[in-house]
């Protein structure tokens, strides 16, 4: 896993802790040419891998890379799915057969269809599963994703169910299917540590809550901490800043101590803010290698 990776929060007016600021956000990325210029500034910081929802928007980005290759050497998606709104907007705009259409990869939209036939005829968990990702991964194809996401809407809902069968059915079929890793968001990452490990998910890779705050991190600091030493995993640390809760000199200087956290995702509107953030996780990186040292 990369260190550092951006976000997409702040590009769909997404702020857990300001309505006023998420606002405000979602405005001043009307603009495509608005979010290409940040997602230029992340990569000249050094700052790769991008971690998205799979918002049409995002496949206008994707289109823009594909385009564009040199410019935007190196660059990664590392998308989390499904994105509810999207499905619901579709069929809302295009009606079921219109989103069919537009969300089911066209070179395989008989045998898809099939499979999701046979899926809901035989409650078959898994198809519907395939059939989704590979709508979702249609607008990435060409591109690099090595690790694709299971959004915590969705792996939060299999956790309380108990199922924990299909987390690693999801990981079995990104693999075979688009040589990627299997990704999860959740909002319980002791529960859910604990569960890849009964389903045989080894050293999976989990994004989530992780801030001084405790700010939405289910089992607070503690019990991340227990659970990670117990089930160790590649954890991926978001809202690292508590929404703004937090200096970022004060919320960098934890997070990049906290042992068991592999990577971290930020957010940034603008070029500055990229740069002082990178600055701040590979200064507090090198005196904590200087000190174990």
């Amino acid at each position: 896993m990369q260190r550092i990776l951006f976000g997409d929060n702040q590009f769909f007016g997404i702020n857990h802790f300001s309505e006023d600021k998420a606002r405000q956000q979602a405005m001043k990325f009307q603009d495509l040419g608005a979010i290409l210029g940040v997602l230029q500034s992340a990569l000249d910081a050094g700052v790769t891998g991008f971690m998205c929802t799979t918002h049409d928007t995002v496949g206008l980005i994707a289109n823009e890379v594909r385009a564009s290759p040199d410019k935007w050497k190196g660059f990664r998606f590392y998308p989390g799915m499904p994105y509810a709104h999207k499905y619901a907007n579709a069929v809302t705009e295009l009606g079921y057969i219109g989103a069919l259409k537009k969300l089911i990869p066209s070179g395989g939209m008989v045998d898809t269809l099939t499979r999701g036939t046979r899926a809901v005829l035989g409650k078959d968990i898994e198809a519907v599963m395939a059939m989704l990702v590979d709508a979702e991964m249609k607008m990435f194809a060409g591109l690099e994703t090595p690790v694709i996401f299971l959004q915590n809407v969705v792996t939060d809902l299999i956790l309380g169910l108990g199922a924990n069968e299909v987390f690693a059915s999801f990981a079995g079929y990104v693999k075979r299917r688009y040589n990627a890793e299997a990704g999860f968001f959740t909002m319980n990452l002791p529960k859910l540590l604990r569960a890849l490990h009964e389903a045989g998910v080894d050293n999976p890779i989990v994004c989530a809550n992780v801030n001084k705050a405790g700010f939405r991190m289910s089992g607070g600091i503690d019990g991340y901490r227990e659970a990670a030493e117990k089930y160790p995993a590649r954890v991926i640390a978001m809202s690292v800043f508590a929404s703004g809760g937090i200096p970022p000199r004060e919320a960098i200087e934890w997070v990049t101590n906290e042992p068991y956290v592999e990577s971290i995702v930020f957010g940034a509107s603008g070029r500055a803010n990229i740069e002082n953030t990178v600055a701040l996780i590979r200064e507090f990186d090198k005196a904590r290698k200087s000190r174990a040292a």
